[in-house]
């Protein structure tokens, strides 16, 4: 009996297309309140997303303590770089100000993801961007959070204005003090601290010096920090500390880029007086300042401007990721990390490498004979200094080299002057 058999063809239901969807969120301020608002959004996103039947979870996306200008939110850029690499269908986002504050930027953005093909949608206003009316409903709607955004901005420069004239401070952040009830009470042990800065100076010190002398205390700043030189300079600098105030010494450019300007006369300054303990007298204020302009107008050098050496910008330390800098020493230029050149070495135990090695090491990592700046420049972008005396050059076309230099001898470390020095103390031990 001859059997046939025969392929049998089932049903294959078509596989569902998940849409993939992120979820967007904002604070605008870093306060703890604010950082608990921010993470229940994540999770309240996460959850809701995750439960939605034919969407697949991307992530939340989640800026804290930003402005809504679209260039200064790392999180709300990386998600612009999803949607363009097509990793994001849809974002959902809670309301129109929290994705953006002005009417600009958010047409802006509303239409660069609709070209894409990708949906944006504001819950509190139920509005999807790929629809027929969404756009003209955004226009309108973020044309209201703008005003408001512009009328919050306007109240707040009132308050602070009025507190002004009353010689209320706006910062409550000053080490020596602590501000309670609109005035500034003085911390005796930061007081003390500010008094020995004060004292350093007048003496003679300099401002890398007495960095260096409070670090090495264990001295911290009012957030906790190490001193560096901007910090010791803004003490000295600070009026603050007469008992006087200055204020609205700078000011906001408007509501919505939140620049901080140098006020040069734009707007009225309030000189208050007497306003709270003072920890340096008026007289040593003045002097400090007469003292700090006397050492400018001493070490400024005059010329074109600050030499640009071949290396310049292009070192990078990869124990800390401070930049190299030149340097002169009794051995001749050496390019040093900037860290270590300011804190020491326990700061950062790098090594400085002398200029000529330097060189002879980028030529060979070029490929040439002897060291050319011109060709340098046109073929490398960065330059990591790693441990174990490393050199990795980065060429523009995304190649890298690695190359190791070696330490020079004591003998080649020694200059004419330092041998004859030497000679002359050979000798006279000799004669004794």
């Amino acid at each position: 009996m001859e059997r046939s058999i025969k392929q049998a063809t089932f049903y294959k239901p078509p596989s569902e297309q998940l849409k993939r969807v992120a979820g967007y969120a904002r604070v605008s301020s870093g306060k703890d309140a604010m950082l608990h608002s921010l993470s229940a959004q994540v999770g309240y996103y996460s959850e809701f997303i995750q439960k939605h039947r034919g969407w697949a979870y991307v992530g939340v996306y989640a800026d804290e303590a930003k402005t809504g200008t679209k260039d200064e939110r790392e999180s709300f850029q990386r998600m612009l770089s999803d949607c363009h690499a097509g990793k994001i269908d849809m974002v959902i986002t809670k309301s129109i100000s929290r994705f953006a504050r002005n009417t600009v930027t958010l047409l802006e953005t509303v239409r660069e993801l609709k070209t894409l093909g990708i949906d944006v949608y504001f819950e509190e206003q139920n509005i999807h961007t790929m629809s027929a009316d969404g756009e003209l409903m955004l226009s309108i709607l973020a044309s209201y959070a703008q005003e408001e955004s512009r009328s919050a901005s306007e109240n707040q420069k009132w308050r602070i204005r009025k507190n002004f004239e009353d010689g209320m401070p706006w910062n409550g952040t000053l080490l020596g003090y602590r501000y309670e009830n609109g005035k500034y009470i003085i911390v005796p042990e930061e007081a003390e601290i500010i008094r020995q800065i004060y004292s350093c100076y007048t003496t003679g010190l300099g401002i890398t010096a007495i960095m260096k002398t409070l670090n090495a205390k264990h001295v911290r700043t009012r957030n906790g920090n190490l001193w560096c030189k901007s910090s010791v300079m803004k003490i000295l600098r600070n009026y603050a500390y007469t008992g006087n105030l200055l204020l609205q010494k700078t000011f906001r450019e408007n509501y919505l880029t939140k620049r901080t300007l140098v006020n040069n006369g734009e707007l009225p300054q309030y000189h208050a007086v007497n306003t709270h303990k003072a920890i340096i007298p008026l007289e040593t204020f003045e002097a400090v300042q007469a003292e700090i302009a006397c050492r400018a107008e001493k070490y400024t050098r005059t010329g074109s401007g600050q030499k640009v050496y071949p290396f310049t910008g292009l070192l990078t330390c990869t124990i800390c990721g401070k930049h190299y800098r030149r340097k002169i020493t009794a051995t001749g230029p050496v390019w040093i990390c900037s860290t270590y050149n300011t804190l020491g070495k326990a700061a950062c135990a790098s090594k400085q490498i002398p200029e000529d090695t330097l060189m002879t090491v980028a030529a060979e990592a070029l490929g040439t004979n002897t060291f050319d700046a011109d060709t340098f420049y046109n073929k490398i972008t960065a330059v990591r200094v790693a441990e174990g005396n490393t050199l990795v050059f980065c060429f523009k076309d995304g190649t890298e080299t690695v190359k190791r230099w070696s330490d020079r001898s004591r003998a080649e470390s020694w200059t004419p002057e330092m041998r004859e020095a030497a000679r002359k103390k050979t000798q006279e031990r000799g004669e004794h």
